[in-house]
């Protein structure tokens, strides 16, 4: 018997039935299902849909062991935990059904979140970890993006196949399913062999979102592998090859998510571009369109900072902003023991922690950065924040480098736990949110969008959807990169100038010696910011762009 979950009335411009599948979502601090700003961009699209009451569902896996938890070992350093995590809030829906996986009976268990419980979508999280599956097969959603390869085509099976053959079992009629990245792509071969073995059938149903601006960060594997694993359940491997979807020998998801898309999208505008220039040269693809990824701001905003915004008093404006620092200032001297003044400008760097995110770049002319946070007048406090990929040895090298140059300053700090909780508390305690990545490779990043909804002015680099928003001087600040065809050293050494020269010659004057000035930068973000980088914006956008079928 189907599962009989309640959902809402949605609202006539939003009635066109969709499934949303994505490997992470980040939706509540109690909830572990995310790593990072993919999980924190689908937490907010499906808050935006409980509040525009669209006909829409979350499908996802509940890790067993989360991401992980970030701690510390007794020099300061980055230690990895693997907890297993329990949740009273998710409800039985009494679904356990078989998916196919290495030719292998994998049995499914599906559990639902309710729309009222966080504000969301009504959510489905599969698992495998049940007592009636061996060891191996419950370990396929122990951990969010497994470094195993067999695990993480595994976990694809489970999210694309999985989620497609739930949709079914509960009866709910779907006329769009969205693919938030490739990671769910088997459900397209579910799809395309559920309705009659056609790609155009697909085509009519399947859109895909597409976030990685670099072929080498876009998952591929040998196409032998993936159907020794049940890849493409029912279809025949000589098939895959009839349709044109495998090159030298091996099957790239993001490739072959636009082939059997009706439609796709980039994620901001350079993104689009970037995208087009990506893949456009392949035969069969979808169009690939920008809708620029953005944020909840029922969920981000702090409601005390806009009342005094909306009410035009800057007095309450500026005694909340303090109240934030402090607030922000007492988890880290917690964490660190070192305590931070609320009247120095506070730089945060805060997302997940990746190489060409490039946390150090700011400490890259130490001297110089020295000078800055030491200045007896007009020092500076910086704060960072991420977690590692925790088989990412050299990011993790990279953060605990970072604690290792910082950890006698009193004015620095380097923070653990970067999840929800902590994420909103350093872009509400935050002056500056700093922002990186080398040029063109930010997809959208969105942590921006929600610094600047509380107070808190981007200094970045032009990439991802900064250059639709920022004007410098007015509501951000900018840093000028370098021509992209220079080597990555050279690019660092002259960005990480920029860095210091817009940071030194205009953010530091101005918050000191023109604060008035500072705060109607600020201000202008603020008010800026909303309605073209909140959700609800995106979330509209997706239906009446991608999901509305011609």
């Amino acid at each position: 018997m189907a599962f009989d979950f309640q959902m809402y009335t949605p609202a006539p411009e939003f009635s066109t039935p969709a499934a949303y599948f994505s490997m992470e979502f980040a939706l509540d601090q109690a909830l572990k299902t995310y790593s990072g700003g993919l999980g924190f961009l689908a937490g907010s699209h499906m808050r935006s849909v409980y509040e525009l009451k669209q006909n829409l569902v979350g499908i996802s896996i509940l890790w067993s062991f989360g991401y992980y938890d970030q701690g510390r070992n007794e020099d300061q350093s980055m230690r990895a935990d693997f907890r297993l995590k329990h949740y009273s809030f998710l409800q039985d829906t009494g679904l356990v059904f078989p998916i196919e996986i290495h030719n292998a009976q994998v049995l499914v268990k599906a559990l639902y979140l309710a729309p009222d419980t966080f504000g969301t979508a009504p959510m489905f999280f599969l698992t495998t970890d049940i007592p009636e599956n061996d060891y191996l097969s419950r370990t396929i959603s122990h951990h969010l993006y497994d470094a195993d390869t067999a695990a993480r085509v595994a976990q694809s099976i489970l999210l694309g196949v999985g989620g497609g053959k739930l949709l079914d079992l509960l009866g709910r009629q779907t006329e769009v399913y969205h693919l938030n990245e490739g990671h769910g792509l088997p459900l397209a071969f579910y799809l395309y062999d559920k309705h009659g073995r056609s790609q155009d059938e697909v085509r009519k149903r399947l859109v895909f979102t597409t976030h990685t601006p670099e072929l080498a960060g876009n998952e591929e594997h040998p196409v032998k592998l993936l159907h020794k694993m049940s890849f493409f359940g029912n279809v025949p491997l000589e098939e895959v090859y009839r349709l044109g979807l495998v090159e030298n020998e091996s099957l790239n998801y993001t490739l072959t998510a636009l082939r059997f898309a009706r439609i796709s999208n980039g994620v901001s505008k350079v993104h689009g571009e970037v995208a087009n220039d990506m893949w456009g040269g392949y035969q069969g693809i979808s169009p690939i369109i920008a809708i620029t990824n953005s944020q909840n701001g029922t969920y981000w905003r702090d409601q005390a900072l806009h009342a005094a915004l909306e009410a035009g008093d800057d007095q309450a404006l500026k005694a909340r902003k303090r109240e934030l620092k402090k607030q922000l200032f007492d988890i880290v001297a917690d964490q660190t023991g070192t305590l931070l003044d609320p009247e120095v400008l506070t730089v945060v760097w805060a997302r997940r922690f990746a190489g060409y995110k490039r946390a150090d770049l700011i400490l890259r002319h130490f001297e110089r950065f020295l000078d800055i946070v030491n200045s007896q007048d007009r020092p500076v406090q910086v704060i960072w924040a991420g977690k590692p990929y925790p088989k990412d040895f050299g990011a993790i090298g990279l953060f605990n480098d970072i604690i290792a140059k910082t950890k006698n300053l009193k004015t620095c700090a380097v923070l653990t736990g970067y999840e929800l909780g902590l994420s909103a508390a350093l872009k509400k305690g935050s002056d500056i949110w700093l922002n990186t990545p080398r040029y063109p490779r930010e997809a959208s990043g969105t942590s921006g969008m929600t610094a600047a909804m509380n107070a808190s002015a981007s200094l970045s680099i032009a990439d991802g959807w900064i250059p639709e928003f920022v004007r410098h001087g007015e509501n951000g600040f900018l840093i000028e990169h370098t021509d992209i065809s220079q080597p990555d050293h050279v690019k660092d050494d002259i960005e990480a100038t920029n860095v210091l020269d817009v940071l030194e010659n205009e953010i530091i004057p101005l918050y000191y010696s023109q604060p008035e000035k500072f705060l109607e930068v600020v201000k202008t973000g603020m008010r800026e910011v909303e309605p073209e980088f909140e959700s609800h914006r995106m979330a509209t956008e997706y239906y009446e762009r991608m999901y509305k079928v011609k």
